[in-house]
């Protein structure tokens, strides 16, 4: 897969990213917050279950060697789900997707500086930094009423 296409479909996954909470939100109107969180991840269980017994290449048999950390990112995931479904009919979807952009991108850029979780290490520099401060501007902007 080429660098382009991966941005590109990186770009599909935030819009994604963007579109679950509403739809999330509406659902918990009918059954509940934590209930919704829970369909959203069983409705998503089902489908990467179903993808990954079809053309999958790795192996569940090898999950016996992960670390015990590696097994926390459904709990991140879960968090991330309800936090977003409680706060988008609240705050807007704008606000919350902005706010979200922002911390990630925080966190990825600490990540990357410490190469974290055994990652490329990539140092702080004035431009990576710049960059989160016009975000966090761009996020008192949005949320500003």
């Amino acid at each position: 897969m080429s660098n382009l296409v991966l941005l590109l479909a990186i770009f599909a996954a935030g819009a994604a990213a963007t579109v679950q909470p509403p739809i999330n939100a509406r659902l918990a109107e009918k059954i509940g917050i934590i209930h919704a969180a829970t369909i959203s991840f069983l409705v998503g269980t089902v489908v990467l279950l179903v993808v990954s017994l079809s053309v999958g290449r790795g192996s569940f048999k090898e999950i016996v060697h992960a670390d015990w950390w590696q097994y926390s990112g459904g709990l991140f995931g879960a968090f991330f789900v309800t936090l977003t479904i409680l706060a988008v009919p609240r705050l807007g979807t704008g606000a919350v997707m902005a706010a979200l952009i922002v911390a990630q991108l925080a966190t990825g850029l600490v990540f990357d500086h410490f190469g974290l979780f055994g990652m490329r290490q990539i140092p702080f520099d004035l431009s990576r930094i710049a960059g989160v401060v016009l975000l966090m501007i761009g996020v008192a902007l949005i949320f500003r009423r």
